[in-house]
């Protein structure tokens, strides 16, 4: 009987540990490297709009930003030079008024594009959502959309 009992235990505990869920994974941050922090974090806060968290650093090479549902933007301080990206391979926010916010990039004097990298032209997606794309101080790409 305690044979059988400790066959029970451990074959729970080895059909368990085959059934377990793999890990769940959910983004924390993303981060930026720049050549000027002050530029960047400028960039950030007046034009997107977000809003500066503590970081543990406290270096004044560091900048959190609340990028929304808990997840941040982390900016570092740095890079020798901007460099050129991929417009594919970018940073996406949404807002309620993509017009409204092309108006402010035309008014701080920041160039547009369409998903196609037509300058000042506004994208209009498949599912109906509109969308610019931009570049933030060191050439890093950031689509702006209106999806729900």
């Amino acid at each position: 009987m305690k044979f059988l009992f400790a066959i029970l235990i451990l074959s729970t505990f080895y059909i368990k540990g085959l059934s377990q869920s793999k890990p769940v994974f959910k983004i924390n941050h993303a981060a930026v490297f720049v050549t000027d922090l002050k530029r960047s974090g400028d960039f950030y806060t007046q034009i997107l709009n977000l809003d500066t968290i503590p970081e543990p650093f406290h270096d004044n090479k560091h900048i959190w930003l609340s990028i929304g549902n808990g997840v941040q933007l982390h900016i570092i301080q740095g890079a020798k030079d901007p460099k050129e990206y991929f417009q594919n391979n970018h940073l996406c926010f949404s807002t309620s008024d993509v017009v409204a916010f092309s108006k402010k990039l035309d008014e701080n004097k920041i160039s547009w594009f369409s998903a196609r990298g037509e300058a000042y032209k506004m994208t209009t997606r498949v599912d109906g959502a509109h969308q610019v794309f931009l570049k933030d101080p060191d050439g890093y790409w950031i689509e702006v959309n209106d999806a729900k």
